[in-house]
């Protein structure tokens, strides 16, 4: 197997994330492979809603982040047989060990290895090294048809298959999604794909509730509006069958809540910071046969569910980009995400 080759001196571009207004365009080694790894040259590289978390990424500051990841395979380790230099791939950062208590039991997003695996340094840098176990089950080769920006996609998009499958949605259900940003898109979306019945959408700004009509809403209501009451209104008396709260605030998750009709289930979706509480009426939920679930990333089969989404055109993706820029705007693109405006996703171009 042909290997390129590079001296341990070369030098790549990364932006080190110190916090949301400050993350430099800086140089580092580019990392060594070993036995069962890959070098993959970045080409595009997403924007998470989490990385502008800064309470969760203050505390690990200065460092590379980045996970939404496409690029090509510039070298390939010793024992590589699966893949080759030249390829075009997706690659998973964090990866199950498939063998714990968690994994067997199907709850591989709660295992251990999962919550430690990450490849090297991270995605918002001109290349990154993916260790043997990423290789093992968390790279995708991407289709012609499938470009790297919508590579990119796989990842957030596998964590919506993951979080619907956990809600036990079923087609023909009516289904409120809370928050209309790049996380609630998806669902959106991947609801519609999956045969719901009615998709209603919520959010604060009139830009995302345009997209969300854009991306097959049928219903966009404005999060200040009695959802409750307009619920019913357009949805013949009931309320939603499945609730997925894209916003990780008490208000949201309270509305959430109000909206769920009587034997639906709720989706905590999207991450709430450390101590956030609010008070809950247990009776409801026993009396109304409701349930309350949570869901967090995306599993290896849950990332071959999403590419196959993408390919076949039943999730668009492409046309939720709204800004790319190079590394050196990488600044620019977290104050964008963080200011949760007149965007929707934000992509890295790391080879610009």
């Amino acid at each position: 197997m042909h290997r390129q080759r590079f001296s341990r001196e070369m030098i790549m571009r990364v932006a080190m994330y110190y916090n949301n207004r400050d993350v430099r365009l800086q140089e580092m080694p580019v990392p060594q492979i070993g036995p069962g790894e890959l070098l993959v040259k970045i080409v595009a590289s997403g924007v998470c809603g989490s990385d502008v978390m800064e309470w969760y990424r203050r505390e690990k500051a200065p460092r590379v982040l980045g996970h939404e990841v496409a690029g090509v395979i510039t070298q390939a380790g010793e024992g590589v047989q699966k893949y080759k230099v030249g390829q075009r791939v997706c690659v998973i950062h964090h990866v199950p060990c498939n063998a714990c208590h968690h994994c067997l039991s199907g709850h591989e997003t709660v295992c251990d290895t999962l919550r430690s695996t990450n490849f090297d340094p991270g995605g918002f840098a001109e290349y990154i090294r993916a260790p043997a176990l990423n290789v093992d089950r968390g790279v995708y080769p991407l289709p012609d048809s499938v470009s790297y920006e919508e590579g990119t996609f796989i990842e957030p998009l596998s964590c919506a298959v993951r979080g619907q499958r956990t809600a036990r949605f079923q087609p023909g259900q009516c289904v409120l999604v809370i928050g209309s940003g790049i996380a609630g898109l998806l669902h959106i979306q991947l609801a519609r794909a999956l045969g719901a019945g009615r998709i209603i959408a919520t959010d604060i700004t009139e830009y995302r509730l345009r997209a969300a009509r854009q991306f097959s809403a049928d219903i966009v209501l404005s999060a200040s509006e009695d959802v409750p009451a307009r619920l019913r209104e357009v949805n013949e008396g009931r309320l939603a069958d499945l609730v997925i709260v894209c916003a990780g605030v008490a208000p949201a998750i309270a509305q959430g809540i109000q909206c769920v009709e009587r034997g639906g289930t709720v989706l905590l979706f999207a991450p709430a910071s450390p101590g956030l509480t609010f008070p809950l009426d247990v009776w409801p939920f026993w009396r109304d046969g409701i349930n309350l679930t949570t869901s967090y990333a995306g599993a290896p089969a849950d990332c071959a569910v999403a590419l196959e989404l993408i390919r076949s055109r039943r999730v668009h993706v492409r046309e939720m980009i709204t800004h790319r820029l190079g590394l050196a705007g990488t600044s620019q693109g977290f104050q964008i995400v963080a200011a949760a405006q007149d965007s929707i996703k934000v992509i890295i171009e790391p080879q610009r």
